[in-house]
């Protein structure tokens, strides 16, 4: 969506507002497509005594694979765009300030560039998360492991001490 700057440009305390939906799942991110449903924008450039200034949100439900047990599970996603709009820049380096493309405003790709850099790089299904044995494989989630314990083979006879006394 381009959204239209014109009138507000050098008019004080303007504002002008937008709401919009983008589709992201095109996307991938470690060779998934976590984001399956559209992407909802909503906000409002205003014109606070010259500066324009982009204020908002965007925000989605992904639909997400757990990176410690592997359980697939969907989380909301929302992600703040607040930003300063200039037609032109003063400093080539400064990438906190949005450049118009006329006097337009290409709201897709600044959604697409705040939801890209937003994602995170690790997903859990919970914060306790236990994930899965590497032993046995079981998701210690659900259920225990069933791994014996290993025996330090200097121990060994010990052990089968121990495993006559449990019969």
């Amino acid at each position: 969506m381009r959204l239209e700057l014109k009138d507000i440009i050098h008019v004080p305390d303007a504002k002008k507002t937008f709401q919009f939906q983008v589709d992201l799942s095109d996307l991938e991110f470690y060779g998934r497509k976590p984001i399956t449903r559209p992407v909802l924008a909503e906000g409002s450039v205003t014109n606070h005594a010259g500066a324009l200034v982009l204020e908002g949100a965007a925000r989605s439900v992904l639909d997400l694979a757990c990176d410690r047990c592997g359980k697939e599970f969907s989380r909301e996603k929302a992600v703040q765009l607040d930003s300063l709009v200039a037609q032109t820049l003063e400093d080539e380096e400064n990438d906190e300030i949005i450049l118009l493309e006329g006097t337009e405003l290409d709201l897709d790709d600044v959604v697409t560039t705040a939801f890209v850099l937003a994602m995170d790089t690790k997903n859990l299904c919970s914060d306790d998360c236990k994930g899965l044995c590497a032993g046995c494989g079981v998701n210690l989630n659900e259920e225990p492991c069933r791994c014996r314990p290993e025996v330090d083979p200097r121990l060994a006879a010990l052990a089968q001490l121990l495993d006559k006394d449990a019969e």
